[in-house]
């Protein structure tokens, strides 16, 4: 292989992990979703085409977990001439990402499969095998429709009394002994057993027997998860329901400030301590479960107009900055923030989106602090003036910082569809993308492999790395969107008390 085919190879699969890190087929400030998933669409083919065994090995990369289910479902439905030892290591790693994957987005992936009809051996096994780990009772409840498509299209055994429940109509007169089964078909016709289901299948009950939002979450709110409290609290607020006040302190950074970015002035005013205080919990939770290593750090961050978000993504790239700028202050041995309004050190909640993107100026004031790692949090379009930042960057390497003595990185959180990665400032300074703010960590580890100097041998003994990490590693709750084992427990608590 001659240099130029490993520069390319490396930059193939530096833009694609880029890519993995940030978009999510949403749209942003300056696209639509349309042209995200076409971006998408067309990296994954290629990658999986042309470095399949590395496009495998990037599902233990730390990506984003939409980027992990297109990845799985490439690799299930794309199988032809693999080799048995390329074949068994996508085993190992499809099994662990379908175990760390909310069961929401793994139900999305099975029934995408379904659709396009693969129905092999080895993808029957992967399936029964996740399914012997889950509780099929209650999935069927919260996934009927998907677990039936499944169950059906694979030809899977069902346990009981699941096959009924799954493939038969709800009979007013024929019981369930199973006692969740038997809350779902009583729901049909009864208030009572409405408040037995899981909060999400409850909701649909309580539309259909126009139970009035109040009481119904007021009663319901045992049965939520904490992610469902979450979501939930501004609704409950405005119905002056009896819903218990969330542990805010729990959330992921990114967010609980995307929360606090959504309330009213007043309310948010009113909150400021108890804001304040759960961000520094939350960063406190996320730096300890994934330290950083950095000495003198100074950021230059984006609060222009564009941070703003799209409609879909309303204040998200906003929130991911201030997000960041917490992390990073929390993990330096000395750190300032620069902020491209003028502010310096600001707290993140009184910010707001606002003017143009003004980054020469902030990154010179960042360069006299002398920082050992300067970080640009930006979606890379510079319009005050345009072009300026990659000017002055390129004039730092080359006449003051020839040794390089001063670490720079670009950090973008919004995907670019046209050029199948994000805006950067030049092949002056490495970019990485992100999607949260504790992927900083992820993306920082990444960002040697975006600069010239890095080589494709490394990044493959860092996948490498990666891959056996990740597949020694024990199944963990991460906070996610769905914290179901508490949702288990509470179902099994009113199911007694009702006996």
């Amino acid at each position: 292989m001659t240099k130029h085919t490993e520069r390319i190879e490396r930059e193939d699969l530096v833009l694609f992990i880029n890519a993995c890190l940030s978009a999510t087929s949403q749209a942003e400030f300056y696209e639509d979703a349309r042209g995200q998933s076409l971006a998408l669409d067309f990296l994954h083919e290629y990658v999986c085409r042309h470095y399949r065994s590395l496009y495998a090995r990037t599902l233990a990369a730390g990506i984003n977990d939409h980027a992990r289910a297109r990845i799985v479902e490439s690799l299930l439905c794309d199988a032809s001439d693999v080799p048995d030892e390329q074949r068994a290591l996508e085993g190992s790693l499809i099994e662990a990402t379908l175990a760390r994957l909310p069961p929401q987005r793994v139900y999305r992936l099975l029934e995408a499969v379904c659709r396009r009809r693969v129905t092999n051996r080895r993808v029957r096994a992967l399936v029964r095998g996740w399914l012997a780990g889950r509780d099929v009772t209650f999935d069927s409840v919260k996934y009927r429709r998907a677990l039936r498509t499944v169950v059906g299209h694979f030809h899977l055994a069902t346990p009981g009394e699941t096959g009924r429940f799954l493939f038969e109509r709800c009979s007013k007169d024929r019981a369930y002994t199973t006692p969740l089964y038997e809350s779902w078909r009583a729901a049909h016709y009864a208030e009572d057993a409405v408040y037995a289901l899981p909060y999400t299948i409850a909701v649909g009950f309580a539309r259909r027997l126009k139970i009035p939002r109040d009481r119904f979450l007021e009663r319901i709110a045992p049965m939520m998860t904490r992610a469902e409290r979450f979501r939930s609290q501004r609704a409950a607020q405005r119905a002056e329901a009896n819903v218990p006040g969330v542990d805010l302190s729990r959330e992921r950074p990114t967010r609980l400030a995307l929360f606090a970015y959504a309330l009213g002035d007043d309310e948010r005013a009113a909150r400021r301590s108890e804001l304040l205080a759960a961000m520094e919990q939350s960063v406190a939770r996320a730096v300890a479960l994934s330290p950083m290593a950095i000495g003198r750090v100074v950021a230059v961050l984006d609060d222009s107009y564009s941070t703003l978000g799209s409609r879909e993504k309303r204040l998200r790239p906003l929130a991911l900055t201030a997000s960041i700028d917490a992390l990073l202050r929390a993990s330096a041995t000395s750190y300032t923030g620069l902020w491209t309004s003028g502010a310096k050190d600001a707290p993140w909640i009184d910010l707001r989106p606002k003017g143009s993107t003004r980054l020469a100026s902030r990154v010179l004031d960042a360069l006299e602090l002398r920082p050992e790692l300067l970080v640009i949090v930006s979606d890379g379009y510079e319009n005050d003036p345009p072009g300026a930042l990659a000017s002055v960057l390129a004039a730092y390497r080359s006449r003051i910082d020839v040794r390089r003595e001063v670490s720079i990185v670009h950090v973008n959180p919004v995907f670019e569809a046209a050029n199948f990665g994000a805006a950067s400032f030049g092949p002056v300074v490495p970019m990485v993308t992100v999607r949260e703010a504790e992927d900083v960590v992820t993306a920082l580890g990444f960002a040697r492999f975006a600069d010239d100097k890095a080589t494709i041998d490394v990044l493959r003994a860092y996948l490498d790395g990666r891959v056996r990490e990740f597949l020694r590693l024990d199944d963990s709750d991460d906070d996610g969107v769905v914290d179901e084992p508490a949702e288990r427990e509470a179902m099994m608590s009113a199911e007694e008390q009702s006996a």
